[in-house]
């Protein structure tokens, strides 16, 4: 997997965590301040990049949590043929299928994002 290590502490808001092993983005976080006899707490509150789903963890701050490394590229819709899109890596010219999210639709020429995340592509529309 493509993922790395990090504190909690250093957590913000906007970016991707890993929470019962799906990426996720983080919409709140609030940190508490240490008590007489423990440590600063973080509860952080996040949805799911895939499912859309909301979760939320409460950790100490100087915790380590995983982050998933996101490839972000621009693309290019070459074709639609039912549920699946033909698209065109605008970097390096590559060439790829994917299914269409629920929810999207997407036309020839259409300039989109693909994201590149623990090995699964997530597409967004580039408005």
């Amino acid at each position: 997997m493509s993922t790395v290590m990090d504190e909690i502490h250093n957590m913000k808001k906007g970016r991707y965590i890993i929470l019962d092993g799906q990426p996720c983005k983080i919409i709140n976080i609030t940190k508490s301040a240490p008590g007489k006899h423990g440590h600063a707490k973080s509860r952080i509150d996040a949805v799911s990049l895939f499912d859309g789903s909301r979760k939320g963890i409460v950790k100490p701050g100087d915790a380590r949590i995983e982050v998933p490394i996101v490839e972000k590229r621009q693309a290019q819709v070459l074709s639609v043929s039912g549920n699946t899109v033909q698209l065109m890596d605008l970097q390096s010219y590559e060439t790829f299928e994917s299914e269409i999210p629920e929810g999207k639709t997407f036309t020839p020429g259409d300039k989109i994002f693909s994201w590149i995340v623990m090995g699964r592509r997530l597409l967004e529309r580039a408005d």
